[in-house]
């Protein structure tokens, strides 16, 4: 037998919690992000700072980026239809591929630029950051570190990966800030082509974030196993089944941020049609209860 979660009431509650905090979650970090964005853009203009223009850029692109996290996470949490049985879920995979993308290529105008200025070897006319550029990169590593854990919080509750995608976005931004801070202190004390030489380690920070981005989207693009732990648990949750004298087969797979489980279970073949479909429900219902990460379930059964 086998059963959809999207076709019980409880699965479509869900689907509208997801949203709803995914929602709440996104324009309170995009309206963090507008008014930082403009903070690092006022300052780092005033106080002469190619840092923290640039950390500003990175900022700016956050909000590009939760646009996209809330579109992947909308179409995603669509229903199951002729064309896609399977439901939507990949499409939020896709959201964070191309968060990825757009992260990596800010940073890669950054680096370009930095490297240009540090290539160049003429530091006379940097002229050195002034105060506000350094308070703003305060403020910037308080504000986005706390940003990463409020979006992680709500990430891992509802489990989306676009939206742990987001959230190490803002970490990268900390972190990026911190290069910041670190680049504008240093050209503040008599060494100006550390304004320069901080934008080319946030590059660094940016393109380490968009590739391990990138290579776990992808690695839920792709059918694959859940973890070992979940497959035992499973294992441990359909040998309880009533009257199973074995598994033949269990296979799982990945599907976004859903898994798909399949099972052949061993029962005694005196058993009745009725009887057997009994007992085949008895684990679907079990595993349904036990991991809500399932989201499709297939049993099948075999005479032993």
């Amino acid at each position: 037998m086998e059963k959809n979660r999207q076709d019980h009431g409880e699965g479509y509650r869900k689907d509208d919690q997801f949203q709803k905090i995914a929602r709440k979650v996104s324009f309170e970090t995009m309206l963090g992000n507008i008014l930082l964005s403009i903070f690092k853009f006022a300052a780092g203009c005033l106080a002469h700072s190619s840092a923290m223009i640039s950390d500003g850029v990175h900022s700016a692109s956050d909000v590009f980026s939760t646009v996209i996290v809330l579109i992947g996470i909308k179409v995603s949490s669509k229903e199951a239809d002729k064309e896609h049985p399977y439901g939507h879920e990949r499409l939020e995979c896709v959201a964070a591929i191309l968060l990825s993308m757009i992260l990596f290529m800010t940073g890669l105008g950054i680096g370009a630029n930095a490297l240009r200025r540090i290539w160049s070897g003429d530091y006379s006319g940097i002229k050195v950051p002034g105060m506000p550029a350094l308070v703003v990169a305060i403020i910037s590593i308080a504000v986005k570190e706390g940003m990463y854990w409020y979006t992680r919080h709500y990430a891992l509750q509802i489990d989306s990966g676009a939206m742990m995608a987001d959230a190490w976005h803002h970490r990268s931004d900390a972190l990026s800030s911190i290069g910041a801070l670190v680049g504008i202190g240093g050209a503040m004390l008599g060494f100006p082509v550390m304004d320069s030489i901080a934008s080319l380690v946030i590059f660094i920070f940016i393109a380490k974030t968009a590739i391990d981005i990138f290579g776990d989207a992808m690695n839920k693009m792709i059918d694959h196993a859940c973890d070992e732990e979940t497959e035992q648990a499973l294992y441990r949750c359909v040998l309880k089944g009533r009257e199973v004298q074995g598994i033949d087969k269990l296979k799982t797979r990945v599907f976004g941020n859903k898994i798909y489980v399949d099972v052949e279970i061993r029962v005694d073949k005196t058993h009745s049609l009725q009887e057997a479909h009994d007992i085949a429900h008895g684990i679907h219902d079990e595993i349904e209860r036990d991991f809500p990460k399932v989201k499709h379930i297939m049993v099948h059964v075999n005479p032993d």
